[in-house]
Formats: C-alpha cells, structure tokens, sequence
C-alpha cells in the first residue's frame, strides 16, 4: 500500500498532473494521425518528465557544484553573503518577510562561518522587485542578528538587484573599508557565476559554497523516476546558472 501511495501521488501533484495530461493528448493527436504535432507534444512533455527526475536534476546541478568543495581551512578579512531571495510580506518571529529557503541555508552557513572565523559580514541584496516591502539584505541582516551575530559587524548593501550589481557594489564597499580578501558565501550552484561577476569587478575572492542540492552517490531505484516539484525546481535552478554563466561569457556581467 505504501508503495503504491508513493508511486500514484506524484502523477495527482504538479508537475506529474500535466505531465500526464500532456502525454494523453499527444497520444490522442497521433491516433488521429496528426504525427508532427502530436509527436512535438510528446517530445515536450518527455522533457519535463527528465528535468522533474532525481537524475536529471542531479546530473545539471552537479555540473556547477563540483567545481567549488568546502575549504578546509578557510581564511580571509570578511564574509560576504550574497543575497538569494525572500519571502515577503509574511509574518516572523522579530518582523515581516523572511529568507526564501536558499537564502536561509546561506545565512545558516554563514553564522556558522562567523563562529568559527570571527569575521565582519558585508549582505548584499536589495528589492529583487519593485513591490517588495523590504531588501533581501535587510531582512537578511534581521536573521544574522537572531542567530547571534552583532549588528556592528554586519555591513548592509541593499541596492543590488542581480549578480553582476552584488558584485560591483560590494567590492566598492571592500575598498571603502579597506577588506582585500574577502569570502564569498552564496549557493554553490551559484558561485561559478558568481565568481565570474566579482571577477569583472576587480575583486579576487575565496570562494565558500552553501546549500547544496545535488546529492552524491546514491544509488537510483524506479521512484527516482517518478516526477517531482523539487527535482524541477532544481533542474531550473541549474538551467538558469547555465544560462546566465553563458551570457556572461559572451557579453560580461
């Protein structure tokens, strides 16, 4: 019976739901004879059904997340904690809005970096959209202060609104206070491209991945090929990466 709950529930959630549905009518097109279209269809409900698998999405993430191992004895002047989205405008134990959970395993990693180094935070961060009630950093700040940090070692840069302005930004402040070996904390999925920003903006950093996604060495069964919500989460997450680290190949941050 368990088996059999784990196996129906993905096709009656999204995206197996749509999956499924996109699958009959390309079945129903090719019956009708209606081969091109029909076949298209299938082709394009096929690839959801990979990029909502542990495989895929594991295969995509581990392309950006190997690259960047945790340092062993990591050492520097100050951390800088990239911003990676939030919730907003929900209720909080100490204000409004709250991390988004890539965000959240970011600033868990960093307080514990904190611990062990001592070091001031620079966050950089800031209204992702135009409605939000608050800058990542900010609400950012408000977390790192709950787990223990002092607010006199906390730097708040809260006007970037993508990568390539983090990285500009915050280098003007490590020049400002005079840091020049920084830490740079963000997702490891993430720090490839993150790297290359703050790269182009003059400024070398140690590279310190958090929140990974990809896990390593399992051994895959049937059920890890059954579609799921946070597979294709993930695979986005890798395919946006891949996306924007090539635009900045092309064109710069």
């Amino acid at each position: 019976m368990f088996a059999l709950k784990k196996t129906i529930t993905p096709f009656i959630l999204p995206p197996g739901i749509f999956i499924l549905a996109i699958v009959f009518i390309s079945l129903v097109m090719i019956y009708r004879k209606r081969w091109k279209l029909g076949l298209a269809n299938l082709m394009v409900g096929m690839m959801l059904w990979a990029l909502s698998t542990v495989p895929m999405a594991n295969f995509l993430i581990h392309g950006l997340e190997l690259d960047y191992p945790i340092p062993s004895d990591p050492s520097g002047d100050v951390i800088i904690l990239l911003g990676g989205g939030m919730i907003q405008s929900v209720p909080d134990l100490t204000g409004t809005s709250a991390p988004s959970p890539s965000m959240m395993g970011r600033i868990v990693t960093a307080v514990r970096l904190f611990q062990r180094l001592g070091l001031p935070l620079i966050v950089t961060g800031g209204r992702v959209d135009d409605d939000a009630d608050s800058a990542v950093a900010t609400v950012a700040k408000r977390f790192l202060m709950d787990l223990g940090v002092p607010e006199k070692l906390i730097t708040v840069e809260d006007r970037a609104r993508d990568t390539a302005q983090n990285a500009r930004l915050t280098a003007a402040i490590c020049r400002q206070q005079g840091f020049s070996k920084p830490i740079l904390l963000t997702a490891a999925y993430h720090l490839k491209r993150a790297r290359m920003a703050f790269d182009a903006a003059g400024m070398r950093v140690t590279p310190f991945p958090a929140y990974f996604m990809g896990s390593r060495n399992i051994p895959y069964t049937w059920r890890h090929l059954l579609p799921r919500a946070g597979c294709l989460c993930t695979s986005t997450d890798a395919l946006h990466e891949y996306m924007g680290i090539l635009f900045y190949r092309m064109f710069g941050p």
